[in-house]
């Protein structure tokens, strides 16, 4: 172990990183390869791979992921925001290239093939766009005759232009939804607000009307009726599972569940190993949330309160989407749960996010309000 007094590079790093966040990250890795044990065999199975592709694969996504948080949390703060500009204009460029060379997946088009390997761009978009947005909104914070809030939704603007078009509503409603709430922490007037209330509402109307599958999701979770074979499954087995699950492979909806090792993944988790995996999980991923935003509180400097509370956001709707569906409380979407869901863009990018937090949140002199008065105003009598 290092000591406080060495202040070589990894020892600073030791000392000032925040260690509750790296090891809750760490155990959702770890959570996410035994689930994957549990869940992936019988898929891999039935489409005639070998029994442990999956889980392979990965481990194999793993590892760099894992490599990649540590390397980004050594980073500072502006070069952070260099790594996030870099990404945000390489990934803008991958998408737009999406639209022409991508792979076509149920009428999508959402990812590129590159040397035999799949790579979302969208999910690497959303950690740079975040951190981009925060640095925009802080700068009119602190300089008001930089139009940064004007860039930010020109910003946005061009993402959401480009999700649409692949078409992507799920990532859409989640990019917006953080930045809104981004946007509101940054100060937005009520008359913005109410502005972008209603573009919010009129383009949850135009995706109803103008994409069928959309309508298709919404009405049969309003109703009912219609093909809910994933979602009600996914529901029953969480019930099926009970308090302590049936024990691991032992569960039966992960053989008859198309996507039960990546969109219901929590499913599988409820069955096997029961409602008590089920809130570890979600009690892991709200005390991410929470200490995420308890941090941002106490943040002196704008961009790293925006950006820290805009990471932790994405982070948090994303697993509430995911549950979600999972309990049949949202219409059905394609969105992978953090951490647990097999899938390597989804489980890299998310570990650049959390490598950006864990950078961002590291301890820094003078980085957050004092929760005490200085030692002269405690001693010294008021003029």
């Amino acid at each position: 172990m290092t000591s406080r007094t060495d202040r070589g590079l990894v020892s600073t790093w030791w000392w000032t990183i925040d260690r509750w966040f790296l090891a809750s990250f760490l155990a959702l890795m770890v959570l996410g390869i035994v689930l994957s044990f549990a869940a992936s065999p019988a898929v891999a199975e039935r489409i005639g791979l070998e029994e442990f592709h999956f889980v392979t694969r990965q481990i194999v996504f793993m590892l760099p992921a894992i490599g990649v948080m540590l390397a980004i949390s050594f980073l500072d703060h502006r070069q952070v925001r260099r790594l996030a500009a870099i990404m945000l204009v390489l990934m803008i460029a991958a998408m737009v290239l999406t639209l022409f060379v991508g792979v076509e997946v149920k009428g999508s088009r959402r990812w590129l093939s590159l040397a035999g390997v799949s790579l979302q761009p969208s999910e690497f978009l959303k950690p740079a766009f975040v951190v981009i947005c925060a640095w925009l909104f802080a700068e009119h914070a602190r300089q008001p005759e930089i139009p940064g809030n004007l860039f930010a939704i020109i910003l946005v603007g061009l993402v959401v232009t480009l999700l649409v078009a692949q078409p992507d509503l799920g990532q859409t409603m989640l990019v917006t939804a953080t930045w809104a709430t981004m946007f509101f922490m940054a100060g937005m007037p009520w008359l913005w607000i109410a502005v972008f209330g209603v573009i919010g509402v009129t383009g949850a109307f135009g995706a109803y009307t103008f994409f069928p599958h959309v309508a298709g999701r919404v009405d049969r979770f309003l109703t009912g009726e219609g093909d809910n074979f994933q979602t009600e499954t996914g529901r029953e087995a969480i019930i099926n599972g009970g308090w302590f699950g049936r024990g691991p492979g032992e569960g039966t909806a992960k053989r008859i569940l198309p996507d039960s090792h990546t969109d219901f993944i929590f499913s599988v988790a409820g069955e096997e190993f029961g409602i008590i995996l089920c809130m570890l999980l979600v009690g892991l991923f709200a005390f991410i949330v929470l200490r995420g935003l308890a941090i941002a509180l106490r943040e002196r400097d704008e961009f790293t309160r925006l950006a820290v509370s805009g990471l932790v956001i994405l982070f948090g709707l994303q697993s509430i989407i995911n549950i979600g569906v999972n309990l049949q409380l949202l219409p059905a979407k394609g969105m992978t749960l953090p951490f647990i869901s097999y899938g390597g863009s989804s489980l890299v990018a998310m570990a650049i996010s959390m490598g950006m937090v864990l950078a961002l949140t590291r301890t820094r002199p003078e980085s957050r309000q004092a929760t005490r008065p200085r030692f002269d105003e405690r001693i010294l009598p008021a003029e």
